[in-house]
């Protein structure tokens, strides 16, 4: 049985390397991704606010062994899902199964005036770049919005606010600054009325302004300011924007997607195709687009795939859970799961900042790498 899994994030990489570890040398798995390295999403954040450099966060593909599995670094330039077929850079693909976990892609150019007077933060170039603008930074009236929705991890905009609180304090800036968090969210994590209370305490706590329900259109480079959904402006001397999201071209053109995205059977993640497969942030399987809610699908999706390799009837349906870690600084994290299924409110638990699970989200990251990217 041959798969093609299409996108080396966290979906592709926990799928792959399920199949590995269940087939071993009997597998026969094509990775194929553009990009020649994964890096964490939340160590774009690291990197941007001077914790680590850029260099110590990209983990390469390259010199990567997991048995029966092959990486590919190429483009993908057509989705056959019929035929299970791809068309590629390097020539063209066929697998018995096809897995689609290409993600999301992020479009700046979708707000008008992002890309002239604001910086993005959510792309690992745009945060990489970002450092060196925050570097820079003398002062003033900081505005963290969010163009679009759904996007990807949620809290990650709260992240941001409270890191970047402790950046201008360790600047002696913090004084001069204001800093205000514009999100299309009634409250910071919906789906977790005891996070959302903790980080609106943190807000008050550190002089962060919050605006719920609020929605960045476009900007104003020549007023330097954010034009809102209801016509209103906020005048901003820095302006980081969570850009529209969208799936990727070649996902669209492939005749897989219904309203944008790729439509999925809950509990196995199989598309209206017979033999393939989404998982991630390229679905609208009802979970929020985050690394961890694509982890679990993948592993579920690998479940019936090896079902149907072992012509088993039953395998594990996906569970709809994911843990997420929150930066809360003064280099405390906070943690909380939440369960979401079908035709069901969304339940889980929220464990408060504390320094153990500062070391906890290191330990979530090691263990990955390690199972994902093992090295010889």
């Amino acid at each position: 049985m041959r798969v093609l899994v299409l996108g080396a994030g966290f979906g592709g990489l926990e799928l792959s390397s399920r199949l590995s570890e269940e087939l071993g040398d009997d597998a026969d798995i094509i990775l194929i991704d553009k990009s020649d390295g994964f890096v964490f999403g939340f160590s774009k954040l690291d990197v941007m606010f001077g914790r680590t450099t850029a260099p110590a966060v990209v983990h390469r593909y390259a010199g990567v062994v997991k048995p029966g599995v092959r990486f590919v670094q190429t483009t993908i330039r057509a989705i056959d899902p019929v035929n299970r077929r791809v068309e590629t850079d390097e020539g063209a693909f066929e697998g018995d199964v096809m897995v689609v976990a290409l993600g999301a892609d992020l479009d700046p150019a979708a707000s008008p005036g992002l890309v002239e007077a604001g910086h993005e933060f959510y792309t690992v170039p745009g945060a990489f770049a970002t450092r060196d603008v925050l570097s820079t930074f003398q002062g003033g009236h900081i505005v963290i919005g969010v163009t679009s929705t759904p996007f990807k991890c949620p809290p990650a905009p709260s992240e941001t606010a409270l890191m970047l609180h402790d950046y201008l304090v360790a600047r002696g800036l913090r004084d001069s600054s204001r800093i205000s968090l514009l999100m299309p969210l009634g409250t910071p994590i919906p789906p977790s009325p005891a996070a959302s209370k903790a980080l609106l305490a943190a807000f008050a706590e550190r002089g962060i302004a919050w605006h719920p329900d609020t929605l960045v259109r476009s900007l104003d480079p020549s007023r330097r300011a954010a034009v809102l959904a209801d016509g209103t402006a906020i005048p901003f001397d820095l302006f980081l924007g969570v850009p529209v999201h969208r799936a990727p071209e070649v996902v669209l053109a492939s005749g897989l997607c219904t309203d944008g995205w790729i439509p999925v059977n809950p509990a196995t993640l199989e598309t209206a195709y017979p033999d393939v497969y989404a998982v991630g942030d390229v679905t609208s399987v009802g979970t929020p687009k985050a690394g961890v809610f694509a982890e679990g699908q993948a592993s579920a999706a690998a479940d019936h795939i090896l079902a149907r390799h072992h012509r088993r009837r039953t395998a594990v349906p996906y569970n709809g859970t994911g843990t997420c870690y929150i930066e809360f600084g003064h280099a405390k994290v906070a943690r909380v799961e939440v369960t979401f299924l079908p035709g069901q409110p969304p339940n889980g638990r929220f464990d408060p900042p504390s320094t153990t699970l500062t070391t906890h989200k290191t330990a979530f990251a090691t263990t990955r790498l390690h199972r994902w990217l093992p090295r010889p």
